[in-house]
Parts: structure tokens; C-alpha cells; sequence
């Protein structure tokens, strides 16, 4: 009986060791192996990641999580090993196993490895990427600078980030860059790039705010501003020195301002008192960048007290400086030319205001500042000379007088006159004088000469008709050669002097 079962426990056992061969052998036959190759993963630091590990025929083997560089064990199947919090495991099915790292940090860059139990061990690598967004390094990084113009400045960024970002320079404003070699040659650039931008020699122009924007292909890049503030002492340009204006009729003048910094500016006339916005004045600041300034001046209803200089003034920390602007009075846009009407007698002239008497067409000006300026004669004075000149010459031939020089106005020469003239000698050289009184020729000559300096038309009176009805003058004697050159050589300088008048008044409107 003993026998009996002892053979039959043998049996049994030799059953379940040829069983247990058998399931060694199939599973030698059936090792796990990797479906697919882990991804490599590229994160902005402080997101989360996760590697994906594909098995097939994982059976009774187990899938272990191993960082490469430290060797250090995160995971066995579906236990944590590490004491890390942001670390966890996953697995859908027995082929697909997931490592999990939360808000990734740089240590966390590196090599992850999937490890098989297998013997020999199977594995394969994922590398985690932890990239790093650029930013600047404040203590290396420049702020506002303000310096002299004419010196030169460095300009620095610095900035970190992963990988390492690229610094690039622009002006705000869009204008170009000014860079200068060592020689002096200037090259203009809308963009540097390069941590450190060196600005040589600068100018006033070069003044504004400088952006460096780092960037490393990891968003978001960043950017900094830094103002360059360039001083200089104030500069004046002015448009106009002169401006004229018609009474009654608002003017402005204007100065333009550059300074750095930015100027007091007023304005002063040249009486000493200060210029403010009143209902007589507006005064106006008008920026035109960071270092122009328009200054302004409308003086309303300009009068004649309003005549004179007036200074525009700039005042900074570095000096002062002015300049002047000369106000003056012009004819006004209701003065008129009056066009001349010519009728059969040419020369004569009638004032605003003044009727015409002899029903002749005459030529009409409108009052001269001239005349108000020298009190200029009328026409009638003019006829009043021109009378008493005849009368004198018409009474000549009762009294003889020797020339004292080759004039026939006596001792003076004009410069218009006809030398030489004769009295009463045939031959018309070297005669005597036909007038009875030199010192009113003299008087007669200073008067045309001093109208012609006023640019004020000689005057031939309408005159009555002589004697023998041929319209010459009473009393002139024209029926001597005499008298016929002197009437001649009057004739040509009331003739000039009038075509002169009339051009300087054409020319003048």
C-alpha cells in the first residue's frame, strides 16, 4: 500500500516538473521587445512632460523608468522609486507604458531610459529637452544714459536663456542706426545685432530710445527700451529777420529751438518787457521732437507802436542764446493803383479828391507814404514854380545878366542841362544867360533836384494859350531861339522825371 502511493506521488511530481518545462520553453520563445522607439520631447521649462515606452509579449517581465546621466531609478512597472513628487507612471495596457514629469526644471533635462528585465536587459533612450524662454540680466544690462554730444557711449544687453539667445538692436522711431569705424566712416544700418552697440562721436540727430530684443526661438522674446538723452547748450534758426505786415491785420513770427535739455524759451520786445499771452499777443510752444521746439508769436491788430525787434530767448543748464525779429509796416491790401487815363494832355496830374477843371483826362495816384514820410508838394506847387519861372524868363529881355559858368541856370550845372546854351548869339555857343535872377534858378534847380530825389513828377501847368494862340506859355518868348531851347530843356526834364515817377510806382505795385 506504502509502495503503491509512494509511486504515485513520484508520478505527479514528475508530471509537474515536465509541465513547468514546457511553460519555460514557451516563454524563451516569446521574449518582450520595444514596438516603437521613445520620442524625444522638447518643453518650455514648467510644463509637463511625458515619454511613452510601446512593449509587445511583455508577459511576466516588468518595465522600469531609469534617468541616464544619474542612473537614478524613477519607476519599476507601477511603482515610484524616486523620491521625486512630479514624477508618476501610467500604463493603458501591458503595452503601452508612460513615464509622467511634471513642471519640468532644468535639472530634469537629460536621457530617460525604458528598461526590459530581460536577460540580457533591453532598453532604449528618450532625451528630454528643458528649453528656457531669454531674459535679460538686469545687473549687466544697461539703463537711460544722458551724455555730452560729441562723446561716445556703449550701449549692453545681456541676456539668458535656453538655448542661448541672440540680441538684436533697433531706434524706436524706425530711423536708422549710425555706426563709425575707427577711421570715422559712417555706415547706417536699420539693426545690429550683438550684446554691446558702440556709438562714437555722437550728434543730436543719434538722440532717441534704443530697443535690444532678445529671442532664441523660444517665445516669448523680450525686449528693453533705453533711452539716450544727448545735451547740448540751445541753438536758434530764424525764418524771417524781417516781417512786414499792414496795420490792423494779424502777424506771426517764429523762432526754431534746439536744446537738450529742454529750454525756457520766451519771448522779449525790444522795449525790455517780457512777452505773455494776453489779447494782444499768443504766444505758443509747439515741440517738434525731442530736442526741436517751435516758438510762436501773433501779435493781433498790428499798429505802428507795434513797430520794432522782438527777441525770441532759449534758455537751459548749459547757456542762453536769442536772436531778433524786426517787425515793419507795409501798405495794406485796400491801397490801389489807379490806372492812368490819358487824354490830350498827358502831364497833368490830379490828387484823390481833387475835380478835374479843363474836361482833359488826367493821371491819378493814390496819397505816397513817401509824401507823408517828406512832406512831398502838391501839383500845385509845382504849377507855382513852373509861373514863376515864366514870369521871370518872360521879363529877360529887359535885363542882361553875364553867365558865370556854361549853364543856363547860372552858376549850377544839371546834370541834365545842355552846356554852352547861347543868349542871344546865333551860333548857340558860349551865350549869356537869359535870366534875370540866377539865385531863382538856383532855388529852381534844388527844387527838381530834391523831387527827383523823392521820385515826385515835374508838372506842366495847364497854362492859358499865349498871344498868338499856339499854346505856349505867357511870356515865354518862344519866338526866340533862346527861349525855344529853354522851353525844350524844361520839357525833357519834366518828361523824365515824370516817366521815372511812373515806373518806380508800377515797379513798387
Amino acid at each position: 500500500m506504502n509502495t503503491s502511493l509512494r509511486i504515485s506521488l513520484s508520478s505527479a511530481a514528475l508530471l509537474v516538473l515536465a509541465v513547468w518545462l514546457n511553460l519555460v520553453g514557451d516563454v524563451s520563445t516569446f521574449q518582450p521587445d520595444f514596438a516603437e522607439p521613445i520620442i524625444n520631447i522638447s518643453v518650455a521649462i514648467g510644463r509637463d512632460a511625458t515619454f511613452t515606452c510601446h512593449v509587445r509579449h511583455l508577459g511576466g517581465y516588468r518595465v522600469g523608468w531609469v534617468k541616464a546621466d544619474t542612473k537614478a531609478i524613477q519607476a519599476i512597472h507601477e511603482n515610484v522609486i524616486t523620491h521625486n513628487p512630479r514624477v508618476s507612471v501610467s500604463h493603458a495596457d501591458q503595452n503601452t507604458w508612460n513615464l509622467h514629469i511634471k513642471q519640468v526644471t532644468e535639472d530634469d533635462r537629460g536621457g530617460y531610459m525604458c528598461q526590459l528585465n530581460t536577460d540580457p536587459m533591453k532598453s532604449q533612450l528618450g532625451y528630454l529637452d528643458v528649453v528656457i524662454p531669454p531674459d535679460f540680466i538686469t545687473e549687466d544690462t544697461s539703463s537711460d544714459v544722458i551724455v555730452p554730444e560729441g562723446s561716445s557711449v556703449k550701449l549692453t544687453c545681456r541676456a539668458k536663456g535656453y538655448p542661448e539667445p541672440v540680441v538684436t538692436w533697433r531706434r524706436e522711431d524706425t530711423t536708422e542706426i549710425v555706426l563709425k569705424d575707427a577711421a570715422g566712416t559712417k555706415q547706417l544700418v536699420n539693426s545690429y545685432r550683438g550684446e554691446v552697440l558702440k556709438l562714437t562721436k555722437i550728434s543730436r540727430s543719434e538722440m532717441g530710445s534704443y530697443l535690444c530684443i532678445a529671442s532664441n526661438g523660444v517665445p516669448p522674446s523680450v525686449s528693453k527700451r533705453i533711452s539716450l538723452s544727448i545735451h547740448f547748450h540751445p541753438v536758434i534758426q530764424v525764418p524771417n529777420q524781417l516781417v512786414g505786415a499792414p496795420l490792423g491785420t494779424d502777424v506771426s513770427i517764429e523762432c526754431q529751438v534746439e536744446a537738450s535739455p529742454k529750454s525756457i524759451n520766451y519771448w522779449v520786445k525790444d522795449t525790455g518787457e517780457m512777452i505773455v499771452s494776453s489779447p494782444k499777443y499768443h504766444v505758443q510752444d509747439t515741440p517738434k521732437s525731442m530736442y526741436e521746439t517751435k516758438m510762436s508769436l501773433t501779435v493781433r491788430s498790428f499798429q505802428k507802436e507795434d513797430v520794432g525787434s522782438y527777441r525770441c530767448i532759449a534758455k537751459n543748464s548749459l547757456g542762453e542764446v536769442d536772436s531778433s525779429i524786426r517787425l515793419y509796416e507795409i501798405p495794406g491790401p485796400n491801397r490801389k493803383v489807379y490806372a492812368p487815363k490819358y487824354g490830350t494832355d498827358q502831364n497833368d496830374i490830379v490828387k484823390p479828391g481833387q475835380e478835374r477843371t479843363s474836361g482833359k483826362s488826367k493821371l491819378s495816384y493814390p496819397p505816397d507814404d513817401e509824401e507823408q514820410q517828406y512832406g512831398g508838394g502838391s501839383a500845385e506847387d509845382f504849377d507855382e514854380i513852373i509861373d514863376t519861372m515864366q514870369h521871370q524868363h518872360g521879363h529877360s529881355h529887359s535885363h542882361s545878366q553875364k553867365p558865370t559858368a556854361r549853364s543856363p541856370f547860372g552858376s549850377l550845372d544839371h546834370p541834365n542841362s545842355i552846356n554852352g546854351r547861347g543868349g542871344g548869339s546865333a551860333n548857340g555857343h558860349n551865350g549869356g544867360g537869359s535870366s534875370s535872377n540866377g539865385g531863382n534858378n538856383k532855388n529852381l534847380i534844388a527844387m527838381m533836384n530834391n523831387d527827383m530825389g523823392t521820385r515826385k513828377p515835374f508838372v506842366i501847368p495847364p497854362g492859358g494859350r499865349g498871344p498868338a494862340g499856339d499854346g505856349s506859355l505867357e511870356g515865354s518868348g518862344a519866338g526866340r531861339p533862346g527861349s525855344q531851347v529853354y522851353l525844350a530843356l524844361v520839357l525833357v526834364l519834366v518828361v523824365g522825371s515824370c516817366w521815372a515817377a511812373m515806373d518806380h510806382r508800377l515797379r513798387r505795385h
